[in-house]
């Protein structure tokens, strides 16, 4: 299988146990994501995982779910299994890791919230990124709004995002495109290899 161009990344934006099919904060049809991603990874010189990794009294959350006022149950607390990448997700060896949402007192959407992500990818001398993950409306929505701000050329993977609720998950591809966020999917992408 051809890469493609060294100067594009995937970013796979908190495919996390908790976030998948019996975690804590499941997206409904987050694990269907996986073998999406898998079937892109080989394609690109540079993987960047983000997780969210958060200490334990984080300020989002609470007992109950409350989407309207984002405060979420416990999930994806620090070294938990909860925390842990899916484990039929591919982990490439030189992988890009980014833990997000490591400050109590501050929720954190984005992978380029507070971390090295943005530098990390331009010492590679990328300048286009793909982005897949979970979830739709949050992680992956913000991921590729900073990604931008940041100056990369974005294309949102939209086989391989779910969201907790459809009907926003679709907003928020209509907003993306909006903000001059590209869209393609895994298939298309796979004919280029």
């Amino acid at each position: 299988m051809k890469k493609l161009p060294n100067n594009t990344a995937l970013i796979i934006v908190d495919v996390q146990n908790d976030f998948c099919s019996g975690g804590a904060l499941a997206v409904p049809g987050g694990d269907a994501v996986v073998p999406v991603l898998n079937g892109l990874i080989p394609l690109f010189q540079t993987v960047v995982y983000t997780q969210d990794w958060h200490p334990a009294n984080h300020c989002s959350f609470s007992k109950e779910p409350h989407y309207i006022d984002l405060s979420w149950p416990v999930h994806c607390v620090q070294n938990t299994t909860g925390s842990a990448l899916h484990p039929r997700l591919d982990v490439v060896q030189d992988a890009v890791i980014i833990h997000k949402g490591t400050n109590p007192a501050r929720e954190a959407y984005s992978g380029f919230q507070g971390t090295s992500l943005a530098s990390q990818l331009n010492a590679r001398a990328v300048t286009t990124v793909y982005i897949g993950g979970l979830a739709t409306e949050y992680c992956v929505r913000d991921t590729a709004l900073d990604a931008q701000k940041a100056g990369f050329l974005v294309w949102l993977v939209t086989d391989a995002c779910r969201g907790i609720d459809l009907r926003f998950a679709e907003r928020t591809f209509k907003e993306l495109i909006a903000c001059g966020v590209k869209t393609t999917a895994s298939k298309t992408l796979l004919s280029l290899s």
